[in-house]
């Protein structure tokens, strides 16, 4: 038997006399550069999947042992009877030559067969190197990816009640001056760098103008609502800044610790216990049902740990928002911003988080508690933000979700409850008075809750409907003698993702809060007031 026959017989090569050429389009690139980059076998034994009792046993061995010009792939497999393209038959016939010394007129004729196709070949694998060359050359790094999220929120949000004018909870902003339709924009640039494959260096860029919108603040701030401070409360503008940067690496079977310049409590959990939202709107339904337990107002320098052993783990970690100030003592400018700061001081604005928790298939829960000192919760009345000061307090929150193995009519459910409990006053900021919320007749205290609903593939494949109802953290204890809670406040919201493509999504959400300033800072005053509010947002990830 000749070489030209016993190419005919081998599996490999079934392909090349085949009645129909495949075109330049069908080359695949991955199984050509195999047979110039694969080291060729030696013996047909080590092929796992070729057995002395096939067919075209015997040419292959042949051509193996005698002309070293089959090559296999990784994983020990010939996959004999796989198809393949004229092209990919080709690159097998141009590894053969390079091996054989004596063009016989067999060989002329199968060369001249296949002509064309080593022509294409030839080029295509030369501009392919070419190319990666090039990228090899050029490209932004070997060992970080960059990921983006831009979002656009075209919305407006109207308020009513009994003294619809009154001020926005944390803001000297009148709400009769925040009824106008805005544009807001936030974009995050992230930058994930691993230099062994198992750790993970963040650093995101970060930008947006909702500073002046209305969902900068108060009950109905939104997650994505960011612009970078200026240290005076005021619109800084168009400004880029470091949102994150921490290091997180694992240190030992099941340990993994995390820590960074800029980090955020939730950056250091082993896990979330909340499936609820797909897409964000009202911030207040982002922090699991407990926003003093999981007060991701807390970003600043700090470290962590955590440690996972199947479904169960446990995380501490600890977050100081002013770690980079060395003024150990507490105090405020004439803005009202603290000027005291660093690691563990009286005047150290931080959280100790730790949490215990279970992530089964397709449910958890986990169970957290937090120490946090001269933090407002996020998302609060004015008393449970310490009264115009900055307290000390104690938070537990109870979180758990479930959610269905196949999408249907059951959404999955989130849902969770928090409890804060001050312990004292640490300072004041400039003209508060003495008895604006917190004193030493009692320790005021606030709670939390909400359940998140969310349904998979609503309508239509790929898109997803939500849906939460809950309460902002609402004082149940005043601290003040005499002085009855009067705090009763709830939050809706609803929004539809249309996932209009891998990359770009959009959203569009309603919601209501009532009795959003809920019971102020002095005794005896309570304003009603309600927000309605409807926005359209419009997600792009790169």
């Amino acid at each position: 038997m000749n070489l030209f026959q016993k190419l005919l017989l081998a599996p490999a090569a079934l392909g090349l006399m085949a009645p129909v050429a495949a075109s330049a389009a069908d080359l695949n690139i991955a199984g050509v550069r195999q047979y110039g980059t694969e080291e060729q076998v030696t013996s047909i034994s080590q092929f796992s999947d070729v057995k002395p009792t096939d067919w075209a046993y015997q040419a292959l061995s042949n051509l193996i042992e005698r002309y070293g010009c089959v090559a296999g792939y990784p994983n020990g497999t010939f996959k004999g009877g796989q198809a393949m393209t004229r092209y990919e038959a080709a690159a097998l016939l141009n590894a053969c030559l390079d091996r054989i010394t004596e063009v016989t007129d067999e060989l002329k004729r199968l060369m001249k067969e296949f002509e064309k196709e080593l022509a294409v070949l030839k080029g295509r694998v030369d501009g392919l190197d070419a190319k990666v060359a090039e990228l090899e050359a050029t490209q932004f790094s070997t060992t970080t990816k960059l990921k983006g999220i831009a979002t656009f929120v075209l919305g407006a949000n109207s308020f009513g009640g009994t003294t619809p004018g009154a001020p926005l909870v944390g803001t000297t902003a009148m709400r009769a001056t925040e009824g106008a339709t805005t544009f807001n924009y936030d974009v995050r640039l992230n930058f994930d760098t691993s230099f062994t494959g198992k750790d993970l260096l963040r650093t995101t860029l970060r930008a947006g103008n909702f500073a002046q919108s209305a969902w900068a603040g108060g009950t109905n701030q939104m997650e994505i609502a960011f612009e970078e401070s200026c240290g005076t409360g005021t619109d800084c503008g168009d400004v880029v800044a470091i949102n994150r940067l921490f290091y997180q690496f694992p240190i030992g079977s099941g340990f993994t610790a995390t820590v960074g310049g800029k980090v955020r409590v939730d950056d250091m959990l082993a896990m979330w216990p909340s499936v609820y939202p797909a897409d964000t709107v009202l911030d207040t339904f982002t922090y699991a049902g407990a926003q003093g337990a999981y007060n991701l107002a807390a970003l600043g320098g700090g470290a962590g740990i955590w440690y996972k052993k199947g479904g169960f783990s446990f995380s501490t970690n600890y977050v100081a928002v002013n770690s980079d100030v060395a003024n150990p003592n507490p105090g405020f400018n004439v803005n009202g911003v603290s000027t005291g700061g660093g690691i563990g001081t009286d005047a150290s604005q931080s959280a100790w988080v730790n949490q215990l928790g279970y992530a089964g298939s397709n449910w958890g829960a986990a169970v957290a508690y937090t120490y946090a000192r001269g933090l407002a919760l996020p998302v609060s009345t004015p008393l449970a933000q310490g009264g115009g000061g900055l307290s000390a307090s104690n938070s537990i929150g109870l979180s758990a979700y479930w959610q269905p193995s196949t999408n249907g009519w059951f959404p999955s459910i989130s849902t969770g409850w928090g409890y804060t409990s001050y312990v004292d006053r640490l300072y004041l900021a400039p003209g508060t008075p003495a008895n604006a919320g917190l004193n030493t007749s009692g320790q005021p205290a606030a709670q939390s809750w909400y359940v998140g609903l969310q349904w998979a593939d609503a309508f239509i494949k790929g898109n997803t409907a939500g849906m939460a109802v809950g309460q902002v953290p609402f004082v149940t204890s005043t601290g003040l003698a005499g002085v009855t809670p009067d705090d009763a406040n709830y939050a809706w919201e609803w929004w539809y993702k249309f996932q209009v493509t891998d990359n770009i999504s959009v959203t569009p959400a309603l919601y209501y809060i009532t009795n959003s300033n809920g019971q102020i800072g002095k005794a005896g005053v309570n304003n009603s007031v309600n927000n309605f509010g409807g926005v359209l947002k419009t997600t792009f990830k790169f």
